[in-house]
């Protein structure tokens, strides 16, 4: 680590190029009150616009700007990775580059960092400029989280917030392909504290996180702290086998009774299709387990940097059991 340097700020970007100067000037003016030294690094996530370009202008004005460019799109969880295993501060922030999150909140986060806190999250009071529709998936993916899993992962917060040097040297010793670092931030502990904003509308371009990889994420999360997804076979069978037991009683009942037949072939079909989309529902949840674990065990690199702007390039080392 260079004792020098007080704060390393992580930035992941991926086709930013509309909003990165807007970015920049606001990160530069907020670390700069600071009067202590910093570092700016831009994880730059396969982007095929001007991103680079742009930020390698910044930094033939200024040498606390770095740049770490990987070999194609890795994903923004594993981008948030790469700044925190390059970041040389005693605390590291991570923020998004669309400006949704304030810089300015850097301050207040690092107050509490000063107070005595390892992790400090920022913590969503309003979301302007989101949908409907998005608000509500959000929503219940923190509660679903919540539910699922033992660990106290913080609800309406992202990946924004600043982790103490020893929290991310712990982080550095944790191997998982499918990552969720707001997870796996909870799950090394430290002491913890929240600092509340209203979250604002993207300053421009597109959002890097559409449905699709929301829902990846949100799977990612939930294969990697829980095991109650899976156990959803056991409790659906028993369910299942139940209700056959108990209607087939009830057949039985009505034949010796009623001396007649139940005409139930409908009912019968809808059984069997409700059965079967059991069945294959659950087979899809084992198959991601199964999926993660093949990805584990291929234990090919997180990502591949192709260059480094501003600094050396290094190698990701995890700790192995064996």
């Amino acid at each position: 680590m260079n004792a020098d340097i007080r704060y390393s700020i992580v930035i992941p970007v991926y086709n930013e190029e509309a909003v990165i100067d807007q970015t920049y000037r606001r990160l530069k003016k907020v670390m700069d009150s600071t009067r202590e030294l910093y570092e700016l690094i831009f994880v730059n996530d396969g982007s095929n616009d001007h991103t680079t370009a742009l930020i390698k202008g910044f930094r033939d004005h200024n040498a606390a700007v770095k740049l770490i460019t990987f070999s194609r799109n890795f994903g923004h969880q594993i981008a948030i990775t790469a700044g925190m295993d390059y970041a040389s501060g005693a605390a590291v922030v991570v923020i998004d580059a669309d400006l949704q999150d304030p810089p300015e909140l850097i301050l207040a986060l690092i107050a509490k960092w000063k107070e005595g806190f390892d992790v400090v999250y920022a913590k969503r009071t309003k979301r302007k400029g989101e949908t409907f529709f998005k608000k509500q998936t959000a929503r219940l993916f923190y509660r679903l989280m919540s539910a699922s899993t033992d660990l106290d992962i913080p609800t309406d917060t992202g990946d924004f917030r600043l982790l103490d040097r020893r929290v991310c040297d712990e982080l550095k010793h944790l191997p998982e392909k499918n990552r969720y670092v707001r997870g796996l931030v909870s799950w090394v502990g430290f002491r913890q504290t929240a600092v509340e904003y209203e979250r604002d509308e993207r300053f421009a371009g597109e959002t890097k996180y559409p449905l699709k990889k929301m829902i990846k994420l949100s799977l990612d999360g939930l294969t990697s702290f829980s095991f109650k997804p899976i156990k959803m076979a056991t409790y659906a069978g028993s369910v299942i086998i139940t209700s056959g037991l108990s209607y087939l009683a009830f057949l039985l009942l009505f034949k010796i009774f009623a001396k007649s037949v139940v005409a139930g072939w409908n009912l019968v079909i809808a059984l069997q299709l409700v059965l079967t989309g059991i069945v294959l529902t659950m087979m899809g949840i084992i198959g991601e387990y199964i999926g993660r674990i093949y990805d584990e065990a291929r234990n090919r690199p997180l990502y591949i940097v192709s260059e480094c702007y501003g600094m050396m390039k290094k190698e990701r080392k995890v700790k192995r059991v064996g």
